[in-house]
């Protein structure tokens, strides 16, 4: 059984974590907003940079881990993003449209690359099957 400082270390580890993976978002998003010029370019940058550091660190913990694993989860992320990589393409017109469609394409293909991985990997009771394995 965890002590009350374990549980309140992580909890607040996982608040501070949220909070700058959506402080990150809103940053990214809604600095056009307030901002002009180089500093929303700064405030767009550095939010994108927040967002992902702490969104790779979310993805890092065991429960999201299992979730994004399922072949549910990659078969969603790899149809709906790239649904929506060609919709930009076709619908976007300039740099805004390639690199959205860009964005979008990764996100599928890294669905993808998950669905063939878990596809090849190797059970343990087929391992034990192969004796030349």
């Amino acid at each position: 059984m965890k002590s009350l400082l374990t549980t309140a270390k992580s909890f607040i580890t996982n608040l501070l974590l949220w909070s700058s993976f959506i402080a990150g978002l809103v940053a990214s998003m809604a600095s056009g907003a307030v901002l002009d010029g180089t500093a929303k370019t700064a405030a767009t940058f550095t939010g994108i940079a927040v967002s992902l550091l702490a969104g790779s660190r979310i993805a890092k913990k065991p429960r999201i881990k299992a979730f994004l694993s399922k072949p549910s989860t990659l078969w969603f992320l790899f149809l709906f993003n790239g649904v929506v990589a060609a919709f930009c393409y076709l619908s976007m017109d300039g740099v805004k449209g390639i690199a959205t469609a860009a964005g979008m394409g990764l996100v599928s293909l890294g669905a993808a690359g998950g669905l063939l991985t878990a596809r090849r990997a190797p059970t343990a009771k087929t391992a034990a099957q192969e004796p030349w394995a």
